[in-house]
């Protein structure tokens, strides 16, 4: 599959390029991630370590410190739902600084058996500042294509809530430029000024994705496969799935003042030797 960038105008292309040099990666937490990581990802793309129900918040917190260890700047994964205490929360914010480690994502997260005493990431984030956290950037989660039963104000507002403690936003996958670019319009016009990371698929095949839910445990791969359905369909449409196309549907609109998409964040499925050398070969293609 042809995933190269071709632009043909020169600011587009240094914008576009810039982005590539600073590309974030998403990772899970499986036994293998580690080696997979400090085998095939340079230690100047930034990461950040997803929180599993199935593995539980402190698995998280073990690899990101095992990673940063290793001299990477990555970043966990908070999430309200495994998040148990406002000690739990301390204990963690300890390791952290412990560590070095200074970035955090803040996540909802899928609800668990066990209940926690944050009952949203907007919780989560208000305890987090009740602490001498130490945290310089902190990110939540963005959602462009809203939500089935939730108004786009009522979504809008808690995100706006949200953004009062954050640094940065992080989307979800979403294959339409268009629709990433009408949302980060408006989130602009309603004030919410934070820098925004575009989450696109890296260069992850089928099979892959297959493997990544089938260890998460049977209740987690259900609920993976069932998110990821779209991305899964788009292998079995011609020409349906290509990172290149969200990409370029946006760099022309980068640094307007219409919006504040500053980069692109690469769900890697842990698929990372593929995801790198097209992140290399992109850079290449664009010098």
């Amino acid at each position: 599959m042809n995933r190269a960038l071709t632009v043909r105008d020169p600011n587009t292309r240094a914008t576009l390029r810039r982005s590539f040099e600073t590309l974030g990666y998403e990772v899970i937490p499986f036994k293998k991630t580690q080696e997979q990581v400090l085998q095939h990802v340079p230690k100047d793309v930034r990461l950040t370590v997803t929180a599993s129900p199935a593995k539980g918040q402190d698995v998280t917190i073990d690899l990101t410190v095992a990673l940063a260890g290793h001299g990477y700047h990555v970043a966990p994964h908070l999430s309200a739902q495994q998040v148990q205490s406002r000690g739990h929360l301390a204990d963690i914010v300890a390791r952290c600084r412990e560590a070095g480690i200074t970035d955090v994502f803040v996540v909802g997260g899928d609800p668990t058996d066990t209940p926690t005493e944050f009952k949203d990431a907007h919780a989560l984030l208000v305890a987090l500042h009740e602490l001498d956290h130490g945290f310089t950037d902190i990110g939540i989660g963005g959602h462009p294509e809203g939500h089935p039963s939730v108004s786009e104000d009522v979504l809008f507002q808690a995100l706006k809530d949200k953004a009062s403690l954050a640094n940065h936003i992080k989307t979800q996958i979403v294959f339409d430029p268009a629709v990433i670019l009408r949302w980060a319009r408006e989130l602009k016009r309603r004030g919410i000024d934070l820098p925004v990371h575009v989450g696109v698929p890296g260069a992850v095949s089928r099979q892959k994705l297959l493997r990544v839910s089938g260890g998460l445990g049977i209740g987690e791969s259900a609920k993976f496969l069932k998110k990821q359905q779209t991305l899964l369909w788009r292998f079995f449409v011609p020409g349906g799935y290509n990172p290149a196309k969200i990409i370029k549907g946006l760099a022309p609109h980068m640094g307007k003042p219409d919006n504040t998409i500053t980069g692109f964040h690469v769900f890697t499925f842990n698929d990372l030797e593929p995801t790198e050398e097209w992140r290399k070969q992109t850079i290449q293609g664009l010098a």
